[in-house]
């Protein structure tokens, strides 16, 4: 495959607080993808404590920024898969919110601020049913790693075919 244009997969959250490890552990599945030669080579596989400092360090200079990243919402359901693509002129919009502190919309205002947004930035919260302390995935949330996997190898290809590349439409809820 042909080595990719500027693109970070970011990976948020805290694999020790249960379902706030969605983040990384979808960047493990993408790297075990990637190794058997299911992504084009170059794709940055990155994981994040959600710091907006770190966050925008990430992201800046890409053409493509993916994050995944828990969510609360309430009402709530366990597993719910959010896309929401944020593009360098919009606002940010409140939407489930991070399951850290200053969350993902804090580093999109400071970053849209600073001039260090990237051309493309979706985002895939998942919505978790627990982020206490201990290690593994609930149920709910384990049932759409493959899914995500899969949707952010979607937007991958997609975003290097170009515009008719076939990517989730803009604002979809999966």
């Amino acid at each position: 495959m042909a080595v990719s244009s500027r693109i970070t997969v970011i990976g948020v959250g805290n694999e020790f607080r249960r379902d706030d490890g969605v983040g990384p552990v979808v960047v493990t599945g993408l790297r075990e993808r990637a190794a058997r030669g299911g992504l084009p080579a170059g794709i940055r596989l990155v994981c994040s404590d959600g710091e907006p400092g770190r966050l925008i360090g990430l992201w800046e200079g890409a053409e493509l920024a993916v994050v995944v990243d828990a969510a609360h919402a309430h009402p709530g359901r366990p597993g719910r898969i959010h896309r929401l693509e944020l593009d360098g002129y919009r606002a940010w919009q409140a939407g489930p919110a991070s399951s850290h502190g200053l969350g993902l919309g804090e580093a999109v205002e400071l970053a849209r601020a600073l001039d260090r947004m990237p051309a493309r930035l979706i985002v895939y919260a998942v919505e978790g049913a627990d982020g206490s302390l201990g290690t593994g995935l609930t149920p709910a949330v384990a049932a759409v790693l493959e899914t995500l996997v899969e949707q952010v190898g979607q937007e991958i290809t997609g975003h290097l075919a170009g515009p008719s590349g076939g990517a989730t439409p803009r604002g979809a809820r999966l």
